[in-house]
């Protein structure tokens, strides 16, 4: 016997999925109430062919049998809370605490679905956004070197001279500088090597606006993050 064969065979006369009380709607959406507990988490992943799902798990369970309270199609926040409000709003009530991403429908979601509930935001997602807000603020440095190297170049050739970049210590020019720090953002200060602690080093001294805005994607700041600074953290990047 083939596997696929095997495969039918299990599905429709072994198993219990025909007379499975969730079959007729298990393409758009499963719950299963009985997996629920205070702490939750909510998010949206793509599970195959790009297609986005809802779900929400119960964090105590920490990823293994009876973790997923819930799986549903889609990210619209009025057809998720539909589904879960079929969860007895008795249970939804015992719910404490949601950690979920900064997406607006995931706070609608969560706001609606589990009024008890506390919502606190995933340390994963703020800390990517802090990475990301160094970087760019890296780029506009860069793209402020780019111009002010080619607006010299021009103004050598008019004054028929020759351009010569400035060469800072470690060999960079500072475009070069710029481009070349990238991935010492990305590690922490004791993983640096020689170069990158130099480089660094200069980096910082020509732009303190990028050390003093680098500790704040750490994990140790992170963790400390509280809803009384969270305005002052992105106030950084501003």
């Amino acid at each position: 016997m083939n596997g696929k064969r095997l495969q039918n065979n299990y599905r429709d006369f072994l198993s219990d999925f025909q007379s499975w009380s969730q079959k007729s709607h298990a393409k758009e959406w499963l719950i299963f109430p009985e997996n629920i507990g205070k702490h939750l988490s909510i998010d949206e992943t793509s599970l195959s062919h790009g297609e986005l799902y809802t779900i929400l798990t119960n964090k105590s369970a920490k990823g293994r049998k009876g973790c997923i309270v819930a799986i549903i199609s889609g990210t619209k926040s009025e057809e998720i809370i539909k589904v879960l409000e079929k969860i007895p709003l008795q249970k939804r009530r015992k719910v404490t605490e949601i950690t979920l991403d900064m997406a607006g429908n995931m706070e609608l979601i969560a706001k609606r679905s589990f009024p008890k509930a506390v919502l606190v935001t995933d340390r994963f997602h703020v800390q990517q956004l802090a990475t990301e807000a160094l970087q760019e603020i890296r780029i506009k440095h860069r793209w402020e070197a780019i111009d002010a190297e080619n607006e010299a170049i021009e103004k050598a050739k008019s004054s028929k001279k020759n351009f010569n970049p400035i060469i800072l210590p470690n060999g960079d020019t500072v475009k070069q500088l710029l481009a070349r720090s990238r991935y010492a953002l990305y590690k922490k200060k004791k993983d640096w090597k020689p170069t990158q602690q130099e480089r660094a080093e200069l980096l910082f001294e020509l732009y303190p606006d990028i050390e003093k805005a680098r500790p704040l994607q750490g994990n140790n700041y992170i963790n400390n993050l509280t809803v009384n600074n969270l305005i002052a953290f992105y106030g950084v990047f501003l």
